[in-house]
């Protein structure tokens, strides 16, 4: 197995709220799929588990030393929870593409929030 790559991010959970916000459901499809979405607005704070997974994208496009952009979109990346609670992982499109590319076998990533900042680190394995 090798390494990828490693990627971290911070975001202010204020941040998430103010362009929902402003921008409404125009910015949550643009960011977030529909079972993302789904599962955010059933939470008691939807903005931090919106902003945990924009982390948790942030990271992931930084493990894969692309960022998001023209190589790997928001989209791109799904960020689930398994019923024992653990974030899992599905890439699509461009992200599954470069996965392929690099013969990625496992992406982990970690994410927490509390009420001012949600963060979330990933690690992308090949092999």
């Amino acid at each position: 197995m090798d390494l990828v790559g490693i990627g971290i991010d911070v975001v202010e959970v204020s941040r998430i709220l103010s362009s929902m916000e402003e921008f409404g459901d125009k910015f949550l499809a643009r960011i977030f799929t529909e079972r993302e979405r789904g599962y955010c607005e059933r939470q008691k704070r939807p903005e931090m588990h919106y902003a945990a997974r924009f982390a948790a994208k942030e990271a992931i496009s930084k493990a894969f030393g692309t960022g998001i952009g023209r190589e790997v979109g928001w989209l791109d990346m799904e960020i689930l929870k398994k019923p024992s609670g653990e974030p899992e992982v599905q890439l699509r499109g461009a992200a599954a593409t470069k996965a392929k590319e690099k013969k990625v076998s496992q992406v982990m990533v970690s994410l927490t929030h509390s009420k001012e900042y949600a963060a979330a680190n990933a690690v992308i394995i090949a092999g």
